[in-house]
């Protein structure tokens, strides 16, 4: 096959133009049974193909036709083994990588700023995280990834692991060196697998950072629907033999996912390989150019930053991505919050993310000139808004400590629960997620013993202004910890 082909939305094409009677699900037959007003917004194209895995359409759960096809192509484009789709986002497919690696009792060796799906996992499989703090750039107010020598450590700490989970890149576009760590846990024989949610690019342009296939990663979950062209919810699990086994991952992916599968979505992912393999290249040249011309005219902004190669100090900040725009807003004398609100209301621009000190603005192979002469412009009156309240800014960004793991978070996750007062805590397991935003660590995780010192550093970052995410109540007066059995007497 060439790359050329596509071969699931080529099938999904001919059975349309056969225009067969269809007896079977979804009910609204090619949108004839739909309401007439979401129907006539999104277009009859798209819904004389949203079926379901009837014969010639193959099935994502035992693919051996247009599916097995398509996926085939994917793994030739990404440099992997083995290639899976998920419509379950890039969170499924990180959920599939743990699980494939990890059961009841084993250690996953994972940096302590996990996505929340990581998490999940851990407490799905039962496993035993062993955290690795990341590097934490003071300066920006944001952590970075894991260093090879903190790696190097928790491998020789830890020889027991079953795995090594990795994010590369990191969310603002930072890259350890991913090689480096991945022959080290190879040397122990332990299979690295990768957060690639914001990488799906990388692979296909030689001057950004290293994708995890090209590192010789044993599993990345990468999605394609962020940076890659595909539609909202598409990610695929590229996979490498060895150390893992595919039929494995097959096994777990399909438990985890649902059987009335989105054949829109799965197009989308097969398509926008095609683009990718063919004229990834070009197209995302393109955008690094425009990225890079955009931060440059940023710069010369009073009082803003928008952060380059300068910060590439160490190995977890190894390479960056220069299509993400970090924007330091911190000496204009406002909060990232509030330079998306000043955004959103006074130039109708929409940021990735914003935190106590920056902006996140991602650009991609569908932005041109004028979205980045929109910006710059935005930028510009945003700084002449502020610029009376403009003072340098000495973030203030500390490590909360790692509390010891009393028991795991599935046990704790499962167990009889009571919600006492923060303040009264001390000594107690926690049962729920605490995080404080920047540089969003996890100060607890469910079976964390509770410490004064993070209790201390919790209500440190309220009166600083930053958001808690994670507890079910969010003045954080009350939290919810393990209950305690009373003594047989």
């Amino acid at each position: 096959m060439s790359q050329l082909e596509t071969p699931l939305f080529d099938a999904l094409l001919k059975h349309r133009n056969r225009h067969p009677i269809q007896f079977h699900i979804p009910g609204h037959k090619k949108g004839k049974g739909m309401d007439p007003a979401f129907r006539e917004f999104v277009g009859d194209n798209v819904l004389s193909i949203d079926l379901i895995n009837i014969a010639p359409l193959d099935d994502l759960h035992s693919p051996k036709g247009a599916i097995k096809q398509a996926q085939k192509l994917a793994a030739e484009a990404f440099g992997a083994d083995q290639t899976f789709f998920s419509v379950q986002g890039t969170s499924g497919a990180i959920m599939t990588m743990i699980l494939t690696i990890c059961g009841p009792g084993d250690k996953l060796l994972v940096p302590r700023n996990v996505h929340k799906s990581i998490m999940s996992a851990i407490v799905f499989a039962g496993a035993i995280p062993v955290f690795i703090h990341p590097e934490v750039d003071k300066e920006l107010g944001i952590s970075h990834g894991i260093s090879a020598e903190s790696v190097e450590k928790a491998l020789e700490t830890h020889p027991d692991a079953k795995g090594l989970l990795v994010i590369n890149p990191t969310y603002f576009g930072f890259a350890a060196d991913l090689k480096k760590i991945v022959d080290m846990a190879h040397k122990h024989g332990i299979p690295v697998v990768v957060d690639e949610a914001h990488g799906v690019h990388i692979h296909f342009h030689p001057s950004l950072p290293v994708s995890a296939m090209s590192a010789g990663a044993d599993m990345a979950a990468t999605s394609v629907h962020k940076l890659g062209g595909s539609m909202t919810q598409t990610s695929v699990l590229n996979v490498r033999e060895g150390l893992v086994s595919a039929k494995r991952v097959q096994s777990i992916i399909s438990m985890l996912t649902t059987t009335s599968t989105s054949y829109p979505l799965l197009a989308s992912l097969d398509t926008a390989r095609r683009q990718l393999a063919i004229h990834g290249e070009d197209l995302i040249g393109e955008t690094i150019r425009l990225a890079k011309d955009t931060r440059k005219r940023i710069n010369r902004i009073p009082h803003l930053r928008c952060v380059g190669e300068e910060v590439l100090k160490s190995s977890a900040t190894y390479d960056m991505d220069p299509t993400k725009l970090l924007i330091s807003v911190k000496n204009l004398g406002i909060t990232g919050y509030a330079a998306e609100s000043w955004l959103r209301e006074n130039a109708n621009i929409e940021v990735e993310l914003s935190d106590l000190y920056n902006i996140l603005c991602l650009f991609t192979i569908g932005d041109t000139k004028k979205e980045a002469n929109l910006l710059v412009n935005a930028l510009v009156r945003m700084g002449t808004a502020f610029e009376s309240d403009a003072v340098i800014i000495e973030p203030s960004v500390t490590l909360p400590d790692i509390p010891g793991l009393a028991m795991s978070p599935r046990d704790a996750f499962y167990a009889k629960t009571e919600s006492i007062p923060l303040k009264k805590a001390e000594g107690r397991i926690s049962a729920e997620f605490v995080m404080v935003y920047p540089p969003g660590i996890p100060i607890f995780i469910p079976g964390e013993i509770i410490t004064q010192g993070n209790i201390d550093y919790i209500q440190m970052n309220i009166e600083a202004g930053l958001p808690v995410q994670g507890p079910e109540d969010d003045t954080l007066e009350m939290i919810h910890v393990i209950k305690e059995q009373q003594a047989i007497k």
